[in-house]
């Protein structure tokens, strides 16, 4: 197994998306820590590994790769077992469509660069940034639960009863809206797929709390 080396910061929900796959997979790797509150994303050792300056990164005896569904996905295909993706393509597309409404539609507006923007540069307050968040929380998470109410291959988790893509993304969503305060109440069944995903101990390794640098 060749080795690996995640660039991580424990809050970082794309990372832990991440972290949840190793963790399914039972694939080791080390962990190298990027402050993003220290802003240690921006510095020039850190954006030698990720121009972006964005978390994660994963570097393997393949190269360097960022992105963290592009990531899961490298990982999905070169370590296929257990499978991460349901093996029919519509199964697949379904899968791959939860997983983008998290990743793409709710963290893109609420992650910390934009929060920082709305407070530094945009001198929005406290009040009004945690406003902004609910807001873009509340209109993709009850997206989300009348798509997954409404199917029949709605399980245990999000795709019958293996967890799987979706998943790794809806679990590190949750808790940062758990976080910020957000009301989780009118969620029922992304509720009851986060606390059956919670239980299983890959998910529990990868917990924020868990990670060497996590702080209080």
């Amino acid at each position: 197994m060749p080795d690996m080396k995640l660039h991580d910061y424990y809050r970082s929900s794309a990372s832990y998306r991440v972290r949840i796959a190793l963790a399914l997979k039972g694939l080791r790797y080390e962990q190298s820590f990027v402050n993003l509150r220290h802003q240690e994303q921006a510095g020039e050792g850190y954006r030698r590994v990720n121009p972006a300056g964005l978390v994660p990164t994963l570097e393997d005896d393949a190269g360097s790769h960022g992105q963290s569904l592009a990531i899961v996905e490298y990982l999905e295909e070169r370590y296929p077992e257990p499978p991460l993706l349901p093996r029919d393509a519509a199964g697949r597309a379904r899968v791959r469509a939860l997983s983008l409404a998290v990743a793409c539609d709710i963290h893109p507006l609420n992650n910390l660069r934009v929060l920082r923007y709305l407070k530094d540069q945009l001198h929005v307050d406290d009040a009004a940034r945690d406003g902004w968040y609910a807001h873009w929380i509340g209109t993709g998470l009850s997206a989300l639960e009348a798509t997954l109410a409404r199917d029949p291959l709605t399980g245990r988790h999000c795709h019958g009863d293996i967890p799987g893509l979706a998943d790794l993304c809806l679990v590190p969503q949750v808790y940062n809206a758990e976080r910020m305060q957000c009301d989780l109440e009118p969620y029922p069944v992304i509720r009851r797929l986060v606390a059956a995903a919670r239980a299983l101990p890959a998910f529990q390794a990868a917990e924020p709390a868990r990670q060497p640098d996590a702080v209080a």
